[in-house]
């Protein structure tokens, strides 16, 4: 039986989040200007670039739980193997796609194998000890958090000085890189499980002694995503209309960072203080707290008052997120494990759709 450092494993599961996370970032800020280029006009490119976005989030939803049983059936690692692989051709593919229907295919595909960041997630969970659970998945969950927001700035850089194609390109090697480094340097003693032993589904979640916290931590999720994104499609109006005349898009922007930021900033050392004072205890606070910041943002007065609320909005966030992970690591067998997250993944994905199409909507 080999030797598992799960210190080791978290080192590299980060930066293959950090990549992950990146190659979404650096993909979205430029799809309206793709799907110009790819021969759309006038009120449709809002339409396709919307779609080709949202489109990926709802069909990892839905196929997030099969791949939760498979990884429960095969092990974490493949699964993150499998992910990082198809998403190398799945995103890098669209440097050649030569229409939009090949780009919203692409794009469908691409959620459909997705699943690095969750099985990630679960393995790191699975071999962890149940008292350091806190930090470690916190200390986890900032990789994708500092890949989101570096991702913008390279992916700019990238576009101006080689073009966008060249963009999907850059996001295929990072998955790649990814997905090398998942093969020669993550370690898993996983003993695949007979078909005859393996825990159906049903029997997972009926294990569960407070089945009703299990649905608090998914529907946490869900609202974690869908306040984070909410506002996103409006933000620049609402940012103008606080007086914001000058460089909007840039302010804009550095409101919308500002939360992930203070999430990076935040989440190692919430984890571990949910560590010392019980996982449980902080999420609660971190929701109270998160929901009278956010009303705060709604009741701003100028441009730095929103970006400073939601500043401190990550806070709460980089709390709720590691304390998530946690309760759902000590609450679940290690036999159910990424069936667990990976149904916790299906409502952050279903947030991220709802959410900025509540948002259109005001």
């Amino acid at each position: 039986m080999q030797e598992i450092s799960w210190k080791d494993n978290l080192r590299v599961a980060w930066f293959g989040s950090f990549l992950t996370g990146a190659s979404i970032s650096l993909v979205v800020p430029f799809m309206p200007i793709f799907v110009e280029q790819l021969g759309i006009e006038g009120d449709q490119v809002a339409f396709y670039a919307g779609l080709a976005i949202s489109v990926s989030a709802v069909s990892a939803a839905l196929v997030s739980p099969i791949w939760g049983i498979l990884a429960d059936k095969y092990g974490r690692k493949p699964m993150m193997i499998r992910a990082g692989l198809a998403m190398t051709i799945t995103m890098g593919g669209l440097a050649f796609a030569p229409n939009i229907y090949w780009l919203i295919f692409l794009r469908l595909l691409n959620g459909v194998f997705t699943g690095f960041v969750p099985n990630a997630t679960a393995l790191i969970a699975s071999q962890v000890p149940k008292d350091k659970s806190g930090a470690a998945l916190g200390t986890l969950s900032t990789g994708v958090v500092a890949g989101t927001l570096t991702g913008p700035f390279v992916g700019g850089f990238i576009a101006e000085i080689f073009g966008i194609r060249n963009v999907f390109l850059l996001v295929g090697a990072f998955l790649f890189l990814a997905a090398i480094l998942t093969i020669f340097f993550i370690k898993e003693d996983f003993q695949p499980v007979a078909k005859e032993k393996a825990i159906p589904t049903k029997e997972v979640f009926s294990s569960f002694k407070y089945p009703r916290l299990l649905v608090n931590l998914f529907l946490t999720s869900f609202v974690i995503q869908f306040s984070a994104q909410s506002i996103g499609p409006i933000l620049a109006l609402y940012v103008r209309d606080l007086g914001q005349t000058e460089n909007l898009l840039f302010v804009s922007g550095l409101i919308v960072s500002s939360m992930g930021f203070s999430s990076m900033m935040s989440a190692g050392v919430m984890g571990k203080l949910g560590d010392k004072v019980g996982n449980h205890r902080l999420l609660v606070a971190a929701q109270i707290y998160s929901v009278i910041i956010y009303l705060l943002c709604a009741h701003a007065t100028s441009p730095i008052q929103l970006g400073l609320y939601r500043f401190l909005f990550g806070l709460g966030t980089g709390a709720l997120i590691p304390g998530v992970n946690a309760l759902l690591s000590k609450m679940t067998p290690k036999s159910g494990i990424s069936r667990i997250f990976a149904f916790n993944q299906v409502f952050f994905y279903l947030g991220g759709v709802v959410g900025p199409m509540t948002g259109i909507q005001q």
